[in-house]
């Protein structure tokens, strides 16, 4: 079975996760903790490493039950086909996420155009192309992904 990518309803990722769980189709919505600030206090709250995204494992004839769930908008759509991830790709985002945090990644003296590879974080083991470089980020694009990754650090 392929794994696809399902877009949701902002904010639904979560839901929509569990609704396919509970059906019958494996499912996989990537988790990071992240500390929020509101006026009055602090809390780590676990949020989507890609937000509107969920990846699914699906028989091809069976891609329309999706649609079952409330928050399911459509299908990723890779030239001109629903995107298939492959098991790998699913596995380093599992391996990944259970190491450190992306705050711990530290870079020096990265410019426009240089290759790199992830060392630590979500990502690790993952080549990027660096097309950002300011005094509060980067942005790092993963091609075998297909996404743009944005870093900030302290």
């Amino acid at each position: 079975m392929n794994w696809y990518v399902v877009y949701t309803k902002p904010k639904w990722e979560k839901k929509v996760a569990d609704k396919l769980t509970q059906i019958g189709i494996e499912c996989y919505c990537p988790l990071i903790t992240q500390v929020k600030q509101w006026s009055d206090r602090k809390k780590k709250v676990e949020a989507p490493l890609f937000n509107s995204y969920v990846f699914i494992q699906i028989e091809d004839a069976d891609r329309n039950s999706v649609f079952e769930v409330a928050g399911i908008v459509r299908y990723l759509f890779w030239l001109g086909k629903p995107a298939v991830v492959r098991d790998e790709e699913i596995n380093v985002i599992k391996n990944s996420l259970k190491a450190s945090n992306i705050a711990d990644i530290s870079v020096s003296q990265i410019q426009v155009g240089d290759k790199i590879k992830l060392e630590t974080g979500a990502f690790s083991n993952q080549n990027a192309i660096v097309q950002e470089v300011s005094k509060t980020h980067y942005i790092l694009v993963l091609e075998s992904l297909g996404c743009v990754l944005k870093i900030k650090y302290k």
